[in-house]
């Protein structure tokens, strides 16, 4: 895996971090987040965080994809003021597509760091 900062993003990666925005303002959520699937379709999500169920963004939006039929993702975002996406959120999107690119940025859309998965 690598990774950079402030990479600059094609539509489709740009795309998916205005719906991780806008999923995080909506619920008032620290964190939201957005995947695209291999079918183009996307799926957005924020932070769960519940006496009896807690997910990060990210998690929550891999589980969407995947209770969705999702056959795998080519990208993810998440917009957090931490700037950093933790291991399990990169783990959730490397177990479903190891070569998924992951955007982590602030809640302003600006992309902090961009992770690169490993290629076949």
């Amino acid at each position: 895996m690598s990774g950079s900062d402030g990479a600059t993003l094609d539509p489709e990666d740009a795309k998916i971090v205005t719906l991780a925005r806008s999923s995080r303002a909506r619920t008032g959520a620290a964190e939201g987040a957005a995947v695209r699937d291999t079918d183009g379709r996307t799926y957005a999500a924020a932070s769960v965080a519940l006496p009896s169920l807690q997910l990060t963004a990210l998690q929550a939006a891999v589980a969407a994809a995947v209770s969705s039929g999702a056959p795998g993702l080519e990208a993810a975002a998440v917009v957090t003021e931490s700037g950093t996406a933790d291991g399990a959120s990169v783990a959730a999107v490397r177990e479903l597509s190891p070569s998924a690119l992951v955007i982590v940025a602030d809640p302003a859309g600006t992309v902090t760091t961009t992770l690169e998965g490993a290629t076949a």
